[in-house]
């Protein structure tokens, strides 16, 4: 028999119970954070951290430093987390807003929709980056939609997550949850986590906690969840 659909607190309190609290975003400053955001674009965190490492041991890691600093040693800091010369326009591009807008504790006086329009503006900032700097830097209920959310939703029957625009994949969690950026900001490293662990783009099905409700499980794993011998890993 086929499961009901999960619903957005159901399918967090199976994320948490299974994977615990996640204490996102890594970070040990706003600053840091926003720097995160723009780096970790089409990129694995584990290169990011390589790069934010290079950029604190060079004494980078302040806005006045990355402003300031030559070109090209910002862009040697970069580098191991890819596209270093897009990324250091994007980076250089919000640092410059964050500047002329009054610094982060000036950003932080601003109204949530009137911030996020005016990252929405900077060059390079697009819905995720934008929504990951509201929710982690600035504490707004702000929920980010990744690569690793459209791919459970659509594993889990929401076909329609795959061309929905963001705004609609993103409503599906908010209609469902209190407005809570603690709890939106733990969802989003939950997510993150079992996309890591199991919903992968070749997924691993065995022992996967939302094994019950994934449509894809049945279809390409079996009915016990368990991929054919012969079937992909990774």
């Amino acid at each position: 028999m086929t499961a009901p659909p999960c619903s957005a607190e159901q399918l967090y309190s199976i994320l948490i119970e299974t994977y615990g609290p996640q204490a996102w975003w890594p970070g040990d400053s706003p600053l840091e954070i926003m720097v995160g955001a723009v780096l970790t674009q089409n990129t694995a965190w584990s290169n990011v951290a390589i790069a934010i490492a290079r950029l604190q041991s060079s004494d980078l890691l302040t806005l006045d430093a990355l402003l300031s600093a030559a070109h090209e040693e910002i862009k040697a800091a970069i580098r191991p987390a890819g596209f270093h010369n897009v990324k250091y326009d994007r980076l250089t591009a919000l640092l410059h807003f964050v500047r002329t807008s009054g610094g982060i504790d000036g950003l932080m006086r601003w109204p949530t929709e009137a911030l996020r329009t005016a990252l929405l503006e900077v060059k390079g900032i697009g819905p995720e980056t934008a929504d990951s700097i509201l929710l982690y830097v600035f504490g707004r209920p702000a929920f980010v939609v990744d690569k690793y959310t459209r791919r459970l939703l659509m594993r889990l029957g929401h076909a329609w997550a795959n061309n929905a625009t963001y705004r609609v994949v993103q409503g599906w969690f908010v209609d469902g949850l209190e407005d809570d950026a603690t709890l939106y900001g733990e969802y989003h490293a939950l997510i993150v986590q079992h996309g890591k662990a199991h919903c992968r783009a070749q997924p691993v099905c065995t022992g996967c906690p939302l094994e019950e409700y994934c449509q894809h499980s049945r279809s390409r794993c079996g009915s016990d969840g368990v991929q054919p011998p012969d079937g992909p890993r990774v």
